[in-house]
């Protein structure tokens, strides 16, 4: 499984039946996700302060798309890499969306419910 960091009315505006397109699709030509070991990255740098998000739950086998693990954007020596989806997301591929609010000291945690060991960390 992989996961993207959304806003949940971006999420919630996604009609019914319909592929989530996230804006980085068509900015650079695929959708930023994570692993369960990495998301605390990009959240901590690029999400400081919004209490609105959530995460979606993606199972790759079901996307139909290419999912190629790359190094982050930009890159830094010896950092994780990091899935990206080539296309949008379809529907059936999303298994579980789950709340995604910061911390008290304002930094971004795995929500224990996806916390599962089997799913490591790739590179």
């Amino acid at each position: 499984m992989i996961l993207h960091i959304c806003p949940a009315d971006v999420w919630n505006a996604v009609a019914p039946g319909e592929p989530y397109e996230a804006a980085s699709l068509a900015e650079v030509g695929f959708v930023h996700c994570s692993d369960p070991g990495t998301v605390q990255f990009p959240a901590d740098r690029l999400y400081a302060g919004r209490t609105d998000l959530v995460l979606l739950r993606i199972d790759p086998a079901r996307l139909g798309v290419p999912v190629r693990w790359e190094p982050a954007e930009p890159p830094e020596p010896g950092a994780p890499w990091f899935p990206h989806v080539y296309g949008p997301i379809a529907p059936e591929a999303v298994v579980s969306v789950h709340p995604f609010p910061p911390g008290p000291d304002g930094s971004f945690r795995l929500p224990p419910e996806l916390a599962d060991p089997g799913w490591g960390t790739h590179r």
